[in-house]
């Protein structure tokens, strides 16, 4: 585990792990604290605003690796 996060890459992808974690267990904190609960407007805005940035950090993670000159 040491050797993947040694390198650049290997960190940005446990930051993303790591966000994406942190999004679930709020979102499942939310729900079961808020007493009505999630709605459905809301966690459609909210999971696809969510995937929309996870998306671009993704796409900037593979960018930085072209430009590196790794192969995706």
């Amino acid at each position: 585990m040491r050797e993947r996060l040694e390198s650049d890459l290997g960190f940005y992808y446990a930051v993303g792990g790591f966000i994406i974690a942190v999004f679930v267990v709020g979102m499942a904190a939310f729900a079961l604290v808020s007493p009505d609960g999630v709605g459905t407007v809301e966690l459609v805005g909210l999971s696809g605003g969510f995937f929309v940035f996870m998306l671009v950090y993704f796409i900037a993670v593979s960018v930085q690796r072209l430009e590196d000159g790794d192969s995706i």
